[in-house]
């Protein structure tokens, strides 16, 4: 997506002006304790491990892991020939963005491991030069990657786990649609088989007739069923006629806000997964207007419809707002994107060109098929 993108970009360069900052801080301090020469070799090695730090999206473990030995072969290097004491600020801060990437990310065991791996060069800092402050802090922010790694990786999986339960809620309401929906086109099928019967013994050469009758429904069941089966989702409020969404717009102004619908179809011809959908989509909408556009004033919802999808437009007149790109795709997105990719549609929200955001659905009909 285009936001996460730009983000992580502002992120990483905003860790390249740290990581510059870092590496002339510390050779200016070791040529003014050591004298000229001597900051050379640990600016070298904390550019290595910087950059290493700011490409590790393309392979978080490898960067890590070299990122790691890098500094473990400085650290034997500096008490060899009697350097000054490594890892060096800059290469202790990049180690310890590896190491929170990985934590963060990768499977448990990859990260245990990289953590394991920054703490023993951590260690190996600390004893070649016990009396120096260099690899404390090391230490201390190696520990702080840590902490932060794992905050992140514990509420990465709470949003799983919301997610999880959200859809599993949805598989249990699913099961009252897919009720009426069997029973409906069953309770057909039976009505013209019992009509068959009844018709071929006074009128032979009807048979025909009724038996294409109870094949069309037999067909138009199957087809339901595979489609609110494979939905595995809400409809989340019955039919989405003229009236439920009327409902909802009202309430929707009860909170000082204006709302106009522009229905360009007809929900009585659509099948009953798609009324729940349309329902469902304006319903998330103006739901996600309330809790995160409260500036917003203003809301359009356009249904239209053509021979093969309705399509639903919801838009706002909010300012934009960078929290709000973030915030808008809650969990009720989560339910309204899987249950419109099982149906064969599509759904796209976000920032519109100037001001507002946009929530568009397609949802296909199924007639022409």
């Amino acid at each position: 997506m285009v936001f996460p993108d730009r983000l992580e970009a502002a992120v990483d360069a905003g860790l390249g002006v740290v990581f510059a900052a870092a590496v002339a801080f510390q050779a200016y301090q070791v040529a003014g304790s050591w004298g000229e020469g001597y900051w050379l070799f640990g600016a070298a090695v904390g550019a290595s491990v910087c950059v290493l730090a700011l490409v590790r999206r393309r392979n978080r473990f490898w960067t890590a892991v070299a990122g790691a030995a890098v500094a473990a072969l400085a650290v034997l290097a500096a008490r060899l020939v009697h350097l000054p004491a490594e890892p060096g600020p800059a290469t202790s801060l990049a180690l310890a963005v590896l190491v929170g990437s990985a934590v963060r990310t990768l499977p448990a065991r990859t990260a245990r491991a990289v953590a394991v791996a920054g703490l023993a060069v951590m260690t190996g800092g600390l004893l070649a030069s016990p009396r120096s402050a260099v690899p404390v802090l090391g230490g201390l922010l190696w520990l702080a990657a840590l902490a932060g790694g794992l905050g992140l990786r514990l509420l990465a999986a709470r949003r799983h786990a919301a997610a999880e339960r959200v859809r599993r809620a949805e598989r249990l309401e699913l099961a009252r649609e897919l009720h009426d929906v069997v029973a409906h086109h069953i309770t057909s099928i039976v009505l013209q088989a019992q009509a068959a019967r009844l018709l071929t013994a006074k009128h032979p050469d009807s048979t025909a007739g009724s038996l294409a009758g109870i094949e069309t429904a037999g067909s138009e069941a199957l087809a339901a069923t595979r489609r609110v089966v494979g939905l595995m989702r809400d409809t989340g409020a019955g039919p989405a006629g003229r009236e439920r969404l009327a409902e909802l717009i009202e309430g929707f102004e009860s909170h000082g806000r204006r709302a106009r619908l522009h229905l360009a179809a007809e929900p009585d011809s659509w099948p009953p997964e798609v009324r729940g959908t349309v329902y469902r989509v304006v319903r998330e909408s103006l739901t996600n207007v309330s809790r995160h556009a409260r500036q917003a004033r203003a809301v359009t919802i356009d249904v239209t419809q053509d021979e093969e999808a309705v399509t639903v437009v919801v838009e706002d007149d909010a300012p934009q707002a960078p929290l709000r790109r973030h915030r808008r795709a809650g969990y009720g997105l989560v339910g309204m994107r899987e249950r419109l990719d099982a149906l064969g549609g599509t759904l796209s929200a976000g920032p519109r060109p100037g001001s507002g955001w946009s929530v568009r659905a397609t949802i296909p009909t199924g007639e022409r098929r």
